[in-house]
């Protein structure tokens, strides 16, 4: 588990191609933002049009410049075709930020509708071996590939009523653990991000009675995220807790 604070250089992904999953609101909004801010041209995926549109208007807004494709991620041959369009147009994908996530339903386990546990189990694990599966290749292209999950501190802990979501990300942590051993070899660094309890629609969808201004904002989050991608970031395999970081970075009282 790792942490860290600090101020980056501008410009330290100029030049590199960034996709994100979820990237319409929330960390994947704030990671598009940061990492177009930071030089990158950013692939952005999410299913909302006005969405995307949304983004893309923030990144034009600072100078960055960013691709929009609407798409499911549980739409796997959509993945695969994503993957065969940016290899045409690139040749490599430096930075794959699989951010899309569905809570579901608090409920009790045999409770779960299994079309419910089905569609979590879709977006949270499947949609990202399918990413992993089309966008190996070409991370391996690039000179420094470099590939973050986000995961949840759920995925660690037994929590009751939590079952599809926190089954889905323990899962994943488990995917991205071995697909990280595999490529040890490699140029290619495999990471999850923990970023804790946030200021997003989903949170508010499990806590609705929080008050979501004592959460940190998912900007909060994009210096930790652009380490993970920066050509220099050495870690491989580990579990990222941004939470930790901001604390850490916050000045004692």
């Amino acid at each position: 588990m790792r942490h860290w604070s600090g101020a980056l250089p501008a410009m330290k992904l100029k030049g590199r191609i960034a996709l994100i999953t979820g990237a319409s609101r929330g960390l994947g909004a704030a990671a598009a933002v940061a990492f177009a801010r930071e030089g990158a041209h950013c692939v952005l995926v999410a299913r909302t049009v006005g969405g995307l549109e949304a983004i893309d208007d923030r990144i034009k807004a600072i100078g960055g410049t960013a691709t929009l494709v609407p798409l499911d991620v549980t739409d796997g041959p959509g993945i695969d075709r994503l993957g065969a369009a940016i290899h045409e147009r690139f040749g490599k994908l430096d930075v794959l930020l699989g951010n899309a996530a569905l809570l579901g339903v608090l409920s009790p386990v045999g409770h779960i509708e299994p079309k419910t546990f089905d569609e979590v189990m879709a977006v949270n694990v499947t949609a990202n071996w399918r990413l992993i599966r089309s966008f190996d290749p070409l991370l391996r292209a690039s000179d420094a590939g470099r590939a973050i999950f986000v995961t949840s501190g759920a995925s660690r802990r037994v929590i009751p009523y939590w079952g599809a979501y926190a089954t889905s990300k323990a899962a994943l942590d488990m995917l991205v653990g071995i697909y990280a051993a595999e490529v040890a070899h490699t140029a290619v660094r495999v990471n999850l991000y923990n970023p804790g309890p946030m200021r997003t629609a989903m949170r508010k969808q499990a806590f609705p009675g929080e008050d979501q201004d004592t959460l940190a904002t998912p900007e909060a989050h994009a210096e930790n995220l652009i380490q993970l991608a920066l050509p220099s970031c050495t870690m491989n395999g580990e579990w990222v807790a941004g939470d930790a970081a901001l604390a850490r970075a916050q000045p004692s009282s």
